[in-house]
């Protein structure tokens, strides 16, 4: 349960997490790109792509959910704090987790491709400003991140299928970086997007720094919106408080410890 671990090792697997997320994920950009050399890109490479972010997804739900609730994304805390079912106070600290293992997934990117990752453009998320405009950009990772954060809040839900959370998520995630893709790269995740930026700075790489606020305001009113519209939706008298120590994306109903106690007094 995650009121029976520290926020110290919440923020550990929160780190680790979007570590995994960005080496694995992002990671797959430029291992594609230098795999293929001079062969053009493929709807086969951008599947391939989409598989590495869904399946580690899935992977890290199951295997930190129960630590830290496995949000791994700014978009997601923000949505959870919105909607009540996370502390407003942990927020900063969780998003500072995030970003801070976004940049060491994506330094570990480098130092396991080598400069080649850096010069293959390390998988950082931007839109070519001669034909996408920022509106579209704007569109483009709100409507992603829209999709995977209502997605969220829907498995999580007391009602939903238990024990299919992380399927489900991975599978979105999946699922929205193909339309997406094409016109962003889909970040969908605000970690995601600074961390490969500020790496890929470092490493001597060009970076559109201009384009981060469309990602990064995109991304996180993205994430309140569904969160708030899926309350909405999905509300009934019996939701009434949820978990001040957050939820477990991989196992959602389990119930906190605290509440267990309530109930037996």
């Amino acid at each position: 349960m995650l009121d029976e671990t520290k926020l110290v090792q919440r923020l550990g697997a929160e780190t680790i997490g979007t570590a995994f997320l960005v080496f694995i994920g992002v990671g797959s950009v430029p291992a594609t790109l230098i795999v293929n050399g001079d062969a053009p890109f493929t709807m086969a490479d951008l599947g391939m792509i989409s598989l590495a972010f869904g399946t580690v997804v899935i992977a890290t739900v199951y295997a930190l959910g129960h630590v830290g609730g496995n949000h791994i994304n700014p978009a997601v805390t923000l949505g959870l704090a919105a909607s009540g079912k996370f502390p407003w106070s942990q927020v900063p600290a969780y998003i500072g987790a995030q970003v801070v293992g976004a940049i060491v997934g994506a330094a570990a990117i480098i130092g396991v491709l080598g400069q080649q990752a850096s010069d293959a453009g390390l998988g950082v998320a931007a839109y070519n400003e001669e034909t996408v405009s920022v509106a579209q950009a704007f569109t483009a990772e709100f409507v992603g991140t829209f999709i995977l954060v209502f997605i969220i809040f829907g498995v999580i839900h007391r009602k939903a299928a238990a024990g299919f959370a992380g399927v489900a998520i991975g599978l979105v995630v999946f699922a929205v970086i193909i339309p997406v893709a094409p016109t962003t790269g889909a970040s969908i995740n605000p970690a995601r997007t600074f961390g490969p930026m500020l790496v890929q700075q470092i490493a001597g790489g060009d970076v559109k720094w201009d384009q981060l606020p469309v990602y990064v305001v995109a991304e996180l009113c993205a994430g309140v919106a569904a969160a708030l519209l899926y309350g909405v939706l999905a509300r009934t008298p019996a939701d009434r408080k949820l978990s001040d120590s957050g939820v477990d994306l991989g196992a959602p109903d389990a119930e906190p410890a605290a509440a267990r106690q309530a109930a037996n007094r």
